[in-house]
């Protein structure tokens, strides 16, 4: 999506990924999550990336936030490797806002709210060096009272604290992962709003997934589609509205019917022949098809994050827990 003479501000070339085993590795045979998958975004771009669920779109965004190690070649932010320059997150410059703010208590549970007893105040202006005039407008936009404390906060309330703090420092690349999926319609407007006039006025970048289209027919520049982990379009808005006269959404709707009505056809296919209908099966406990679905299995060593209870199935899966010595 770059224009002729220009220097992009993020590339990704030929991005391919797995997730790894346990030795760091992808096992030998898997199938890619992410492939031959190839981008270019300017300085000033906002893209709207789309998909169904499982396309891939949280890894791609979680691979250009630094998050998953690639190659340093495949994905380059201003130039630098997302991984491996951590100086790109440590000064703003580069932010992934996505998920909530969560965490896992031992003996508790898993992703668990935050929910401490501290007021947005005082988590806001923990953060060091900010613009004042910034934490003011972000405030405003968000609406945010600042004597709301976290363990009485709603989800949606926490959530504009959220997004407050990740956009207290100016960035040049923002990647939003279903950011506003709790917020009301007033803050989601005031936020897309601000992030608009963020990339026009400074010339940052914004990668954007979200399932809701709310008020996002004129938002983005480019839209960006993922199918299956691989790239199939990134055409300018202008580009999506010549070769269809439907609203985006609607538009967007049609790509993923579409995609699904060839997987079922696919899947029919393989059924006739035989076939399993997708390459890898879950039979019971035990799982066939993609190594990296057995390496899975292989990492659970039998028991829950802080819990007692066995996660395996039958006592001949117990000598392979490295929590057996429990029972000697």
């Amino acid at each position: 999506m770059s224009g002729e003479g220009s220097t992009p501000i993020v590339e990704i070339d030929r991005l391919r990924f797995t997730y790894p085993g346990i030795d760091g590795h992808p096992p030998p045979g898997s199938k890619p999550l992410i492939d031959e998958f190839s981008l270019s975004i300017n300085a000033g771009d906002r893209c709207l990336l789309v998909g169904s669920n499982g396309a891939g779109k949280t890894t791609i965004l979680k691979i250009l936030g630094g998050k998953h190690m690639v190659e340093p070649e495949m994905v380059r932010i201003m130039g630098r490797s997302a991984f491996h320059d951590t100086g790109l997150t440590s000064s703003g410059d580069l932010c992934y806002l996505g998920g909530e703010w969560r965490r896992d208590v031992a003996f508790a549970g898993f992703d668990v709210p935050i929910q401490m007893d501290i007021s947005a105040e005082k988590m806001i202006s923990g953060v060091p060096n900010v613009d004042p005039v910034r934490i003011e407008k972000l405030i405003k936009v968000l609406d945010i009272d600042l004597s709301w404390r976290m363990h009485r906060a709603s989800d949606g309330q926490r959530r504009r604290v959220q997004i407050c703090m990740g956009l207290l420092k100016p960035f040049k690349v923002l990647l939003l992962d279903e950011i506003t999926v709790d917020l009301d319609v007033l803050a989601r407007a005031n936020l897309l709003a601000f992030l608009r006039q963020d990339c026009e006025e400074r010339g940052a970048a914004i990668i954007y997934a979200t399932h809701i289209f709310d008020g996002l027919d004129d938002w983005p520049s480019h839209v960006i589609y993922v199918a299956h982990g691989r790239l199939q379009l990134a055409l300018p808005l202008e580009k999506v509205r010549e070769t269809s006269k439907l609203s985006l959404m609607r538009t967007v709707e049609s790509w993923l019917r579409k995609e699904r009505d060839e997987d079922r056809r696919v899947r029919k296919e393989r059924k006739a022949k035989g076939l399993p209908e997708y390459d890898e099966k879950i039979e019971g406990t035990r799982v066939t098809g993609d190594p990296a679905r057995k390496v899975v299995q292989a990492v659970n060593n039998g028991w829950a994050a802080g819990r007692l209870h066995s996660t395996m199935a039958g006592e001949e899966n117990f000598a392979f827990s490295s929590n057996r010595v429990l029972r000697q």
